[in-house]
């Protein structure tokens, strides 16, 4: 990811999540990044095209990188929700590998077996580069949604047991999504779109309704876009909330790439969850929202 901080800042946000009582979470790597770069106003994407196996080869070295990372910290690779509690008693983090855009299957859908095999569980169809998957929410449609090998994509996911996720995914392509997936599924990092805030990474109400529709869950997302302070982001959490239900509603940070977050590091989680309970959150609506509700989806979603 661009404005990677180095192994020792990995080392310090593993540390924080102990501290700051988190006992599991999604590590992503980013498919796209080789596009990417940074800029005062957040990510700027390369109009460059990607050489064949370009992507597949950096999505396998950040594969090998994580791997390498999680011999030296407390890290579990979970590929079931029943192996969190399993990991929290040995005082690891269980760690959901995850994967930010579908550009590393260069149209070859056999390459989610591939990623299933190196323990991922979770693929964003979209990212901020365009991919051959579907339309995201910051650039022209090319596909009016999902493409054909989008839905193959979709298709072989709920197969294998892996959580989709349609973060950066545009409207049309989270609707036929959620046209033909048979699991829940999941927007990872999102907050609604308001007056102050009307930037196109955020979604409307209906947008948010299309994921808990399918029973599936939305990430609170504490970024500058949406928020100045954590209140602000207690109070868009409960927004969201209002708008799907308790049920629907997780958290989702974006730790390392997120844009002027007020949430910037997990020893603010006692804060932020003491913040959903002056809002009137009973202790089990507060859970749900913790983890509660993450787990479950990942409970119906991935193989024992």
């Amino acid at each position: 990811m661009p404005g990677y901080a180095g192994d020792e800042a990995f080392a310090k946000t593993v540390s924080e999540m102990h501290q700051g009582g988190l006992t599991a979470a999604f590590f992503s790597i980013v498919a796209d990044s080789i596009l990417l770069g940074r800029d005062e106003k957040g990510i700027v994407v390369s109009d460059r095209k990607l050489a064949p196996g370009e992507a597949w080869a950096d999505c396998e070295r950040q594969l090998n990188a994580f791997a390498e990372l999680a011999k030296r910290e407390r890290i579990g690779l979970a590929t079931s929700a029943l192996q969190v509690q399993e990991f929290s008693r040995r005082g690891e983090v269980a760690a959901f590998l995850a994967c930010e855009g579908g550009h590393g299957l260069e149209g070859r859908v056999e390459r989610l077996d591939d990623l299933y095999a190196r323990g991922v569980r979770s693929l964003q169809l979209t990212h901020y580069a365009q991919n051959d998957l579907g339309d995201l929410q910051t650039l022209p449609a090319v596909y009016r949604g999902l493409s054909a090998f989008g839905r193959d994509v979709v298709r072989r996911m709920n197969h294998l047991g892996m959580v989709v996720d349609v973060a950066h995914a545009s409207f049309d392509t989270v609707k036929a999504t959620v046209d033909i997936t048979t699991a829940p599924i999941m927007l990872s990092h999102t907050h609604l779109q308001s007056d102050t805030s009307p930037h196109p990474r955020l979604i409307t109400p209906e947008h948010a309704r299309l994921i808990s529709s399918s029973g599936g869950v939305i990430g609170a997302w504490p970024s500058g876009f949406a928020n100045r302070t954590l209140a602000d982001f207690v109070d868009q959490t409960m927004r969201l909330i209002d708008v799907v239900g308790v049920d629907h509603v997780g958290l989702g940070t974006d730790m390392d790439g997120n844009y002027k977050p007020v949430l910037s590091s997990y020893l603010q989680l006692p804060d932020w969850l003491s913040g959903l309970r002056s809002k009137g959150l009973s202790e089990a609506e507060v859970a749900k929202v913790a983890g509660g509700n993450a787990l479950r989806i990942l409970g119906k979603v991935l193989k024992p």
